[in-house]
């Protein structure tokens, strides 16, 4: 069945009150399911999304997807009768849409042309809504429509706490160019991160393998501690083999040092899992300054009571991790290279650590 007309984007007349298929259009091409199914039916909230696909009542031609599968055009997507009347205790809220969001956005401009931009995405500022987020950028950029009233698309994601380089599209078109470049590696990613003591050795390589901890996702239980969530919500390393692993790999180098306590890394991640970096420096034992999942000791760990590899109480306690660098090819032809500055809060523990920003940088020699 081809695509019915009352299912446009933006539309829920045709919200399918019995099972359905719809074609993927061209402008969904490369397009992730669940972002597939906020463009056609806003008002699905997520939770009913999660259920409905993990149950296996969504389907791709044929097939059990997941609701991060990306979409090609021309595939069939078999969409359930949904009845959105028993959600309207919960209505999807729209995204605030503000002159202020329109000047905060430009402000964070580090690179623009007709096709893309670069943002430096600032400490705290988060990519995309979830529970108990009211703002963030992927709302925000509803205020930047171009003149065909398309707005900007985000074409990958960093944490809320990470600053730096964030790349946006400002066609669906483009972000679906420029997913295939990230889907196909041609990215380089550069992150600067400062974390609790001195690797040894100073470069090295590391691969394991990844997988969501219980309080990630749809199925999260919820009458948890909060430090029992915050040990949930973290990745853990896996074994080969184990549900839901993913191979990771991360290529990192030491900058420089201040002996003991603290080193400058610069990290080239090759795959790109949740939360990889933190959980690759913490794996390794020496994790990133500031995180508050990944940089928690046990109360046995020495560094706890240890002054001389403590960290100093005047570096605050932010998550110092930087998307220093993106170098890929652009769509339109040539190569996009952006660079991040410092964030406030780690370019004052850069001064206090007599660190300089503008010296070698060992991990430009990394394989790809």
């Amino acid at each position: 069945m081809t695509q019915n007309p009352a299912m446009r984007p933006g539309s829920e007349k045709g919200t399918p009150l019995s099972v359905q298929t719809f074609e993927v259009s061209e402008d969904e091409d490369g397009l992730r399911l669940d972002r597939w199914f906020k463009r056609r039916i806003p008002s699905l909230s997520l939770s009913h999304l999660n259920k409905i696909v993990r149950t296996g009542q969504v389907r791709v031609d044929g097939a059990r997807v997941k609701t991060a599968t990306r979409l090609a055009q021309g595939q069939s997507v078999r969409v359930p009768p949904l009845n959105l009347e028993a959600q309207a205790e919960a209505p999807a809220r729209e995204p605030l849409i503000s002159e202020e969001d329109r000047r905060e956005l430009r402000d964070m401009i580090l690179f623009e042309d007709k096709d893309l931009m670069v943002l430096n995405k600032p400490f705290g500022l988060a990519v995309q809504g979830g529970s108990g987020t009211k703002r963030h950028i992927d709302g925000m950029l509803a205020s930047m429509p171009n003149e065909r009233g398309e707005r900007p698309v985000l074409v990958h994601r960093l944490d809320r706490d990470t600053s730096g380089v964030l790349l946006i599209a400002k066609t669906r078109k483009i972000a679906a160019d420029l997913g295939a470049i990230f889907r196909s590696r041609q990215a380089q990613k550069i992150y600067w991160a400062l974390v609790e003591g001195v690797p040894k050795p100073a470069q090295g390589k590391i691969s394991l393998f990844l997988a969501k901890g219980e309080g990630m996702g749809a199925d999260r239980p919820t009458r948890r501690g909060p430090e029992d969530r915050a040990a949930m919500e973290k990745m853990r390393v896996a074994q080969h083999g184990d549900e839901d692993a993913q191979h990771s790999v991360t290529y990192y180098a030491t900058v420089d040092t201040f002996e003991p306590r603290v080193a400058w890394l610069s990290m080239k991640p090759i795959t790109g899992r949740t939360h990889q970096l933190r959980a690759h420096a913490e794996a390794i034992g020496h994790p990133i300054i500031g995180d508050p999942k990944y940089g928690l000791k046990p109360k046995n760990d020495p560094r706890r009571n240890d002054p001389l590899r403590a960290i100093p109480d005047t570096v605050e306690r932010k998550l110092h991790l930087l998307a220093r660098r993106l170098k890929l090819p652009h769509p339109r032809g040539g190569v996009l290279d952006v660079t991040a500055p410092l964030p406030p809060h780690m370019l004052r523990s850069f001064e206090l650590f007599g660190f300089d920003a503008k010296q070698y940088d060992p991990i430009e020699a990394a394989p790809e």
